[in-house]
């Protein structure tokens, strides 16, 4: 199924930026790509997004598990609709879910390696799996709210019927 090759692709390009990262640079080692801005920074991380929770990995390995278990169960649901945003959503987050789980079963840490700067802020330094999680989290939002105006239509649709 598309979605399930779209988890895993993105699970292979998280794990593979991931280990050249952590084969290739130094730890704290800094790569800048656009000045000051954009670059990449090797780090490790045994917390959550922005580093809370740390050194909490049975937790999140845990809540992992039950995550990717939803979403796989979710998926098999709604795999042949018409709506193809939302399963796509489920996929990139399942990919980065399982890609992140990945490095906190065998490592106990997460490699993060992109880093943006605005000004004197360095936002949290974080990696693909990061990344496709939050554009699935977006678009679940995204799909959510479109569900609802779909909704609204269709009320609309047969309010104006039963009054025709």
């Amino acid at each position: 199924m598309i979605y399930y090759l779209i988890a895993f692709i993105v699970f292979l390009i998280d794990q593979g930026t991931k280990y050249i990262v952590a084969t290739k640079m130094q730890l704290h080692e800094q790569i800048p790509i656009i000045g000051d801005f954009f670059g990449l920074m090797s780090h490790r991380n045994t917390g959550a997004a922005f580093g809370i929770l740390e050194n909490q990995r049975w937790f999140f390995i845990v809540i992992t598990v039950i995550v990717v278990l939803a979403i796989v169960w979710y998926l098999q649901r709604i795999k042949n609709g018409k709506n193809k945003l939302l399963p796509t959503a489920l996929a990139l987050v399942l990919g980065g879910a399982i890609g992140n789980f990945l490095d906190r079963a065998l490592n106990g840490e997460v490699v993060d390696f992109l880093m943006l700067n605005f000004g004197s802020y360095t936002f949290p330094i974080f990696n693909i799996a990061d990344s496709c999680i939050v554009v699935g989290v977006a678009l679940i939002i995204l799909d959510s709210f479109l569900d609802m105006s779909r909704q609204k239509k269709k009320q609309a649709d047969a309010g104006s019927e039963q009054t025709s």
